[in-house]
């Protein structure tokens, strides 16, 4: 059974406007601003296929660095469609044999890993951030300036002593 897929285009540059149109023709595309990400819906049997599919059909026309899935597969996993050169995937084969694992398997725990970490040092620099605004703040000051932030307000006010 064929379902739609929504799939995400990274380009490694953003795109002229002629460029847009002549792909367009093809596959209807929606640009962001600066036409730098693309996003397109795909008949498809997976997920998976339908990031092969793209790339196929817009490979050639378009500054392709990473198709992905917009939204995560029933195992809760966003697939991504990158397309290696020789002597990357030479050394990613190589690290994966190093390691006993085959490049598929090496490269998904590698992003993961490489994600989780990303996450860590986000949440560290979170945490000193907070540290430094109690020095001179207390804390219902800037949970009530967070909250102000968030709900759109841009104009704190000091609750009275």
């Amino acid at each position: 059974m064929n379902s739609h897929h929504a799939v995400e285009i990274t380009l490694t540059r953003p795109l002229t406007p002629g460029e847009l149109k002549r792909a367009s023709r093809n596959v209807p595309l929606a640009a962001n601003a600066d036409r730098t990400r693309l996003m397109a819906v795909q008949r498809a049997h997976s997920p998976g296929n339908a990031l092969h599919v793209l790339r196929r059909r817009l490979g050639s026309r378009l500054p392709i660095d990473v198709l992905s899935t917009h939204y995560p597969d029933r195992h809760g996993q966003v697939r991504l469609n990158i397309a290696f050169s020789r002597s990357a995937m030479t050394a990613i084969r190589q690290a994966a044999a190093a390691s006993g694992q085959r490049p598929k398997e090496y490269l998904s725990q590698s992003v993961t890993a490489a994600l989780a970490r990303q996450q860590q040092d986000r949440l560290r620099l979170l945490q000193i951030r907070l540290k430094d605004l109690l020095v001179n703040h207390t804390p219902e000051e800037v949970l009530a300036c967070a909250a102000s932030s968030l709900l759109g307000r841009h104009h704190y006010r000091r609750p009275p002593a």
